[in-house]
């Protein structure tokens, strides 16, 4: 029975040792707000760069993210695109659309380059958006558009409509 006993706590501690030295080699990733609208996503100590992040996304702002960071770690940090859930429509996923800005100033032109990756929300990455590299003070912005339905042609058709129909109307009384 001791024997047992014995075993079983030696395998416990080595189970647990096992999952401590797997915890040690996760790295992991903690967000600090500095003030509003700051995001510190490096650790303290770490070597960053400082890059804007607006438009259709669940957090956006100013964030200070570790020197290498790709674009699309970016766009997790400020967890993805916002979505279109409402109560008065359905969407249909495939019809979304994505298009993701990179401005970066250039010194030697005095302008600003901008890179565009647009895709539907169902395909691929297009090609250099998963490996790019953001730079100090890159802005990027993300839209996510959607294809007009039946639905929204009807609500600019109908106020027309009627209009149309009130001065026929009108006129046709006079």
């Amino acid at each position: 029975m001791r024997l047992t006993v014995a075993a079983t706590i030696v395998i416990l501690g080595l189970v647990l040792a096992e999952m401590a030295l797997a915890q040690e080699e996760v790295p992991v990733i903690v967000q600090y707000r500095l003030v509003e609208g700051v995001v510190q996503i490096s650790q303290p100590g770490e070597e960053s760069v400082l890059v804007n992040l607006w438009g259709d996304v669940n957090a956006p702002g100013r964030f200070m993210i570790p020197k290498g960071t790709t674009l699309i770690e970016l766009i997790s940090f400020a967890r993805g695109p916002a979505s279109f859930r409402t109560g008065e429509t359905t969407l249909d996923w495939s019809k979304l659309r994505v298009q993701v800005n990179v401005s970066r100033r250039s010194n030697e032109l005095e302008m600003d380059e901008v890179v565009n990756f647009r895709f539907r929300y169902t395909q691929q990455l297009p090609p250099g958006m998963r490996d790019y590299v953001l730079q100090e003070d890159d802005f990027v912005t993300l839209e996510v558009k959607r294809q007009a339905a039946f639905v929204d042609y009807m609500r600019i058709i109908g106020p027309i409509s009627t209009v149309l129909a009130a001065t026929i109307l009108l006129v046709d009384k006079l």
